[in-house]
């Protein structure tokens, strides 16, 4: 039994809407439908991400800011995907591309993994645009959770690293200040920032 149903020769999107109704399947992302009982992971929501991006750009984006949260299990699944494309591509040959957002960056190799069949930011990655790009009110749960995912490996000191060491950014004070309200409401990082580097 497989994982993941999106349309297909097999199934229609209107029979697939048919057995969600029914409780055959889970919606899960756009026209991805889980099997109930199936452990919904970071690469399943990533395969279900990657179904939505037509396959000739797929190698070419980079799944980030609150999609990636998203796939991380950290944010609600997002109405448009927000797609990065490194410098290198031309973003110009992308657009058009429906229902998401594509935003121009600079990629270095530790900031992209593979999974399920889409290249998706780091988490450091991921918490740094996020507190960069986002505005504060939506950015802060999605931050919190990332946080407080250990198997991530996001610490709050790490982040505000990044985010310092980020390029001339526009919004670096407001994400700093961001940052520094986590630091406050969050007694287990600061425990963290206490005890010095590691």
């Amino acid at each position: 039994m497989s994982e993941l149903y999106s349309p297909s020769r097999i199934f229609t999107w209107n029979e697939l809407q048919g057995m969600a109704i029914d409780g055959i399947l889970l919606p899960l992302y756009g026209k991805s439908y889980a099997s109930p009982g199936v452990a919904v992971t970071y690469r399943l929501r990533a395969r279900a991400a990657a179904m939505s991006v037509p396959e000739r750009i797929r190698t070419k984006v980079v799944a980030g800011r609150l999609t990636a949260a998203w796939i991380y299990g950290c944010a609600k699944p997002p109405e448009r995907l927000s797609l990065l494309v490194d410098a290198k591509h031309r973003i110009s040959s992308l657009r058009g591309t429906a229902a998401c957002s594509l935003h121009e960056v600079r990629l270095g190799q530790m900031d992209v993994v593979s999974m399920g069949g889409m290249l998706v930011s780091s988490p450091l990655r991921t918490a740094a645009d996020i507190a960069l790009h986002v505005e504060t009110e939506r950015a802060l749960p999605a931050l919190k959770r990332l946080l407080n995912r250990d198997e991530l490996g996001i610490r709050l000191r790490l982040l505000i690293l990044a985010v310092e060491a980020a390029p001339r950014v526009p919004h670096k004070k407001r994400a700093l200040a961001t940052l520094s309200l986590l630091g406050s409401q969050d007694p287990r990082q600061q425990a963290l920032g206490q005890q010095g580097p590691d």
